[in-house]
């Protein structure tokens, strides 16, 4: 470890379940293993499992840093950590030392969900919501040029975790794929992912920002669920010759969402939920009447994640976010996220000197 790398650090941390984050002053993570990388945190996202953690939904062992969503420079690399330097810019994910053996480890042609005997950043060891983060190399990914940290620290999460819907979804090019919460974080960026890939999109939310965030990202038909079930339906098929959409991604945690998902489909078509409600209530008619076939989704594989990062390079992807300076504003952060008013993502923005350092490179980049 580098002698510049100091002792300590400052992070926020749940201490005590259903209590706010404690920002205070911890170690820094010196004890890399051979497949470790230890950043610089430039940038950490807030996600819908930070509340679950919060809560004690997970089982959390405590205290434990914040946040499985975080971009930031390389400082030391571990005796393993083959393909990265220090200085590299990169996003880091939620897993925390795969097995390397299971199914889910040995890559995009099976990856089902997430290797079961890993931890979780964030989750069951410290993640972003600090100056410095331990990550594995083996799910991390060295940023193109043209993305910038702010733009990959939310996609670390939620960025692959719609990229991998939308790639699921197995639409092909000119066809049409149909989100419902389409203007929320996972949504926006799902929407942009489906029109970059080359299908048509049907956008479906119930608020008024998300609607309108719904058509800023590209949906070429945006539709307002507070209409009706039966409107929605008639408007889908509208357009799809009256047969619904082959896919649908259900990213709401709304209780009837999936009910509307499910009735936009075409019969023996696919819903994919994605989001996570307490309780997924499929509707018999729909599962029985119609073979409506649904599926769950999680995180994508490593590959998948540096796959979506050429996307977002190549076709200008963009985050919305709602960027907080500095970890002491992590209570602010929460309580904008609670309040039901965020667009697309929040951010706390941890070390503000990397991303000026990094305008040079994403302005010339994105010139040639």
């Amino acid at each position: 470890m580098s002698s510049s790398i100091p002792k300590e650090m400052l992070a926020a941390q749940v201490v005590e379940y259903n209590k706010p984050y404690k920002v205070h002053k911890v170690p820094v993570p010196s004890d890399l293993g051979p497949h470790d990388l230890l950043i610089k945190v430039a940038v950490a996202s807030l996600c819908h499992t930070d509340f679950m953690v919060a809560e004690g939904l997970m089982g959390t062992k405590l205290p434990c840093t914040g946040s499985h969503e975080g971009a930031g420079t390389v400082v030391a690399v571990g005796s393993a950590a083959a393909g990265f330097n220090e200085g590299d810019r990169v996003m880091a994910g939620i897993v925390y030392h795969p097995c390397g053996t299971c199914p889910d480890c040995l890559g995009p042609e099976n990856y089902s969900q997430y290797c079961p005997r890993s931890e979780g950043l964030g989750v069951s060891t410290h993640g972003h919501f600090a100056e410095y983060a331990r990550i594995d190399s083996r799910t991390t990914a060295v940023l193109p040029d043209r993305v910038s940290l702010a733009t990959a620290a939310p996609l670390a999460c939620a960025g692959i975790t719609i990229y991998r819907g939308v790639v699921l979804a197995g639409v092909e090019k000119g066809g049409w794929l149909a989100l419902t919460g389409s203007g929320g974080g996972l949504g926006h960026l799902g929407v942009q992912f489906a029109k970059a890939l080359g299908l048509r999109v049907i956008g479906i939310d119930a608020r008024a920002a998300g609607l309108e965030l719904t058509r800023a990202s590209g949906a070429d038909v945006v539709i307002d669920a507070r209409d009706g079930l039966a409107a929605v339906v008639k408007q889908v098929r509208a357009v799809t010759n009256g047969q619904g959409v082959p896919c649908t991604l259900n990213i709401s945690d709304a209780e009837d969402a999936i009910s509307t998902a499910c009735a936009i489909t075409r019969m023996h078509g696919t819903v994919i939920q994605i989001g996570q409600p307490d309780t997924v209530a499929i509707p018999f008619r729909e599962l029985i009447f119609r073979d409506v076939r649904v599926r769950g989704s999680m995180t994508a594989s490593p590959q998948e994640a540096r796959d979506m990062l050429q996307v977002v390079a190549e076709h200008g992807i963009e985050v919305a976010g709602n960027a907080f300076h500095g970890l002491e504003q992590i209570g602010e952060l929460v309580r904008l996220a609670e309040s039901g008013k965020m667009k697309g993502k929040g951010l706390i923005v941890v070390d503000a000197a990397q991303m000026e350092r990094e305008k040079r490179v994403v302005a010339g980049a994105k010139l040639t």
